[in-house]
């Protein structure tokens, strides 16, 4: 416990100040779309892909797997974008960001790390967005797992 004490008080201690609150506000929202993404993907799990699996019965095996494979990517993407929507909501509670439409793209662009939308957070908040790229690259970790685990479900 001790190393762990250790690590975190020489990285809040060797910070700026103005980066704290990027911390502060970054690490609950990483945690917080986490656990949403968890729970929207047991959902369509258990919800959605059964649904899907009934309408299909007595189908093609390959429109099966394509209808399932496509409504679950669908689900997945309106997830992400839900999840974008928070750290864009975050971002304009902050005052980061000028108003809801330029919040929303700076979300998506730095979730999916594309990053190529002309848009910058206010100086004091530039590290919340290298946190919401790292926050995508785990959340679409997960998705492509998902992905992957419902693929096999289908085709095998």
């Amino acid at each position: 416990m001790s190393i762990v004490h250790d690590v975190f008080a020489s990285l809040f201690n060797a910070t700026p100040v103005t980066w704290r609150a990027d911390w502060a506000w970054g690490l609950p929202l990483v945690v917080l779309t986490a656990v949403i993404h968890v729970m929207g993907l047991g959902l369509i799990r258990h919800r959605g892909i059964p649904i899907f699996s009934n309408l299909t019965e007595g189908r093609h095996h390959t429109v099966v797997f394509g209808v399932i494979v496509g409504a679950t990517t669908l689900l997945v993407t309106c997830l992400h974008g839900i999840e974008a929507g928070v750290w864009a909501a975050a971002y304009r509670f902050l005052g980061a960001l000028p108003d809801d439409q330029t919040a929303m793209l700076y979300s998506l662009s730095a979730m999916t790390t594309y990053g190529h939308a002309n848009l910058f957070l206010e100086s004091q908040w530039q590290l919340m967005g290298a946190l919401e790229a790292l926050n995508g690259w785990l959340l679409f970790g997960l998705t492509t797992a998902f992905l992957f685990g419902i693929i096999k479900k289908v085709w095998f």
